[in-house]
């Protein structure tokens, strides 16, 4: 089974879900997404969105292919470019952090690890772009993938609490004082791209 992580472009945004390429919750505050949604064209604003933080940030997605089937993706990006994070309860997002802001794995391949080896993808990216952490806001009701990620996957994956809220809680990654962290990516990203051929099945989350 070949599996791999692509930086998300222009040229690949069409292989997210159809759901989530119309989705602009955390590209856009509260009153422009419902604006961009009324006027039929929230594709168009999540397109402009993935632009200009490629342009004036660089990657700020993966994309995950097994056997060339398009089954998942992670969004993250520094706050300043997600607007909607300051209308939430634990905001800001520490300025040390960028955010992972969203992310999805379809159903048929979940629970092979693949959410995790996502995470730590970002977290090397983040890394070699100098940042301490990752931070993200999770929904503590619910253990459905939606726009906002259930705390429970963040936890499963090493995150930490560190705004608590009986809906919404803030959770960090301290990625430069977890120290097997640099050991557990290069592992993850061998048996993802195929490396380590004795494993060609990861550990479940």
């Amino acid at each position: 089974m070949g599996r791999r992580l692509v930086p998300l472009t222009l040229d690949n945004l069409p292989d997210l879900p159809e759901r989530c390429r119309s989705c602009v919750f955390w590209e856009l505050d509260p009153v422009s997404g419902e604006a961009a949604v009324r006027a039929g064209k929230p594709e168009l604003e999540k397109e402009a969105w993935i632009s200009a933080v490629l342009l004036e940030w660089g990657s700020c997605g993966r994309v995950v292919y097994v056997d060339d089937v398009p089954v998942g993706f992670v969004l993250y990006a520094p706050p300043a470019y997600v607007p909607r994070s300051t209308a939430f309860p634990t905001s800001p997002v520490s300025p040390d952090a960028v955010q992972l802001i969203t992310g999805l794995i379809i159903p048929e391949y979940q629970r092979q690890g693949l959410g995790r080896v996502m995470v730590q993808t970002v977290a090397k990216d983040v890394l070699r772009r100098g940042f301490k952490a990752i931070e993200a806001f999770g929904d503590a009701r619910s253990e459905q993938a939606t726009c906002v990620l259930p705390a429970a996957h963040l936890l499963a994956v090493g995150f930490k609490t560190v705004r608590p809220h009986p809906v919404y809680p803030r959770l960090r990654l301290d990625l430069r004082t977890t120290l097997s962290w640099k050991e557990d990516v290069e592992l993850a990203l061998d048996r993802l791209l195929g490396a380590v051929k004795k494993e060609p099945v990861l550990r479940p989350l």
